[in-house]
């Protein structure tokens, strides 16, 4: 069911939230958009950070800050909610203790380090009468919403080929815990960006029925590139085939100086690309605020193009709107209905990840 065929919550009490973490993730994807809804008040941040707790309590007033996100078990009863956003390693660790605590729970991706330890999770979310869901905030980009309402309409006629692409340039490595997270615990590109690429490839064209997969660990030290496991990846290409004959081209690399297309789809009756990326998150690290006019709007540079085999013609500029998600969560939670993202899609997702893991090392452990 969805918000408008679920009857109505007779609890409308704002949601006590505990945000785990409060990196780039917790602050500007969790909190901003906590802070400005009046279904959520945030109660508690965990940050062992001087400079994020000074940051949590000025974006927060009033919130608890601990340095142990495994304190928020000693602050359940004043809880509803917990967002885990720490790196991948202590996602299932911290979703198990809310859970146990008897809190409902929020996780980043990836969902878990792997799919068996996320379907577990979910069984034991399940047996404890709680809800679990992952954070797909792009599933509420602009430019995926622009994407699904063009295929929907028929612009595009039958589509055949979707690429979509996330890449940028950072020729020095990943920082942070980034840097030394291996594959086994959740690291490496794919881990990180493949659960927004495939995810959305699978809201849009459905199950996959076939995967190939390139993946590298390049290196800028002058030494070749490494095909095996023994490094995280950087650079990662994925080919899906969908059960309706679509195929999905995925391309993840922090070495790409220029950027492709974000979105580049072809269709039976046209084709539409966009550059660039959905503009909420950099509105955020520019100060603005989620409810501020125009948040989430992109320009009109912005836009996409379309073509019908003509001169191509700019669609209307998207909006984004990762809000969204946790105006769902709270009818999900005050309701009954269903979340937002349900998490089985998160381990199909992890299952794709580990295929393409041994599609393209087939020796990696």
């Amino acid at each position: 069911m969805t918000p408008a065929t679920t009857p109505a919550p007779t609890d409308t009490r704002p949601l006590r939230a505990a945000i785990l973490g409060y990196g780039v993730s917790g602050r500007y994807f969790h909190g901003a958009f906590l802070g400005v809804d009046p279904s959520y008040v945030v109660a508690l941040i965990s940050t062992s950070n001087a400079d994020r707790a000074e940051q949590a309590r000025a974006d927060h007033p009033g919130v608890v800050v601990v340095e142990d996100p495994r304190s928020v078990a000693e602050h359940a009863s004043d809880l509803d909610l917990a967002i885990v956003c720490t790196p991948p390693t202590s996602h299932v660790e911290l979703a198990q203790l809310a859970l146990r605590a008897g809190l409902d729970v929020v996780v980043d991706k990836p969902f878990a380090p792997s799919s068996a330890e996320g379907a577990e999770l979910i069984a034991e979310a399940e047996s404890l009468g709680r809800r679990v869901t992952v954070f797909q905030n792009r599933r509420y980009d602009a430019d995926f919403l622009t994407l699904r309402g063009l295929i929907n309409n028929g612009a595009l006629g039958n589509v055949h080929t979707l690429e979509s692409r996330f890449e940028w340039w950072k020729p020095s490595g990943e920082r942070s815990w980034k840097a030394s997270t291996t594959v086994g615990q959740g690291g490496g590109i794919l881990f990180d960006l493949g659960p927004h690429l495939i995810d959305q490839a699978v809201q849009l064209f459905g199950p996959v029925t076939g995967l190939s997969a390139s993946l590298r660990s390049v290196r800028t030290d002058g030494a070749p590139p490494s095909a095996g496991a023994e490094a995280p990846e950087n650079v990662a290409h994925l080919m899906l085939t969908h059960s309706d004959g679509v195929e999905s081209h995925l391309s993840m690399s922090s070495l790409a100086a220029f950027a492709g297309p974000r979105f580049q789809v072809a269709g039976t009756a046209g084709a539409w690309r966009t550059f660039g990326k959905d503009p909420q998150e950099a509105a955020l690290r520019a100060g603005k605020l989620p409810d501020a006019p125009g948040f989430g709007g992109e320009s009109p540079e912005q836009a996409g193009e379309l073509s019908h085999g003509v001169e191509p013609a700019r669609t209307a500029p998207g909006i984004g709107d990762y809000g969204r998600f946790y105006r769902e969560l709270a009818w999900a939670l005050h309701s009954g209905g269903p979340v937002p993202v349900d998490p089985w899609d998160a381990v199909d997702v992890l299952r794709l990840i580990e295929a393409a893991h041994r599609t393209a090392h087939p020796t990696h452990d």
